[in-house]
């Protein structure tokens, strides 16, 4: 699996629904590929970050959160407002 490949199937194998023998291969570049679990962390993190924002729209940011994110988060804020 290349990393172009692994970060295709991202969504898929977080959801459980990448079929086993990609799984395996997924996994499998995982231990071979310290980049892409990086990617991965930071993917998930990310995705963290983004609920615990919607879960309380008025509460302060977390210190943590990237700047780029926050900047995407408030102006998708202004387009639904």
């Amino acid at each position: 699996m290349t990393c172009r490949e692994f970060i295709d199937f991202l969504e898929a194998y977080r959801s459980r629904e990448l079929p086993a023998p990609q799984a395996v291969e997924f996994e499998r570049h995982m231990g071979l590929c310290p980049s892409c679990v990086s990617y991965l962390r930071s993917y998930e993190e990310t995705i963290r970050l983004g609920r615990k924002a919607l879960c309380d729209p008025e509460g302060p940011v977390p210190q943590d959160a990237p700047e780029e994110l926050i900047r995407a988060i408030l102006a998708a804020r202004k387009k639904a407002q």
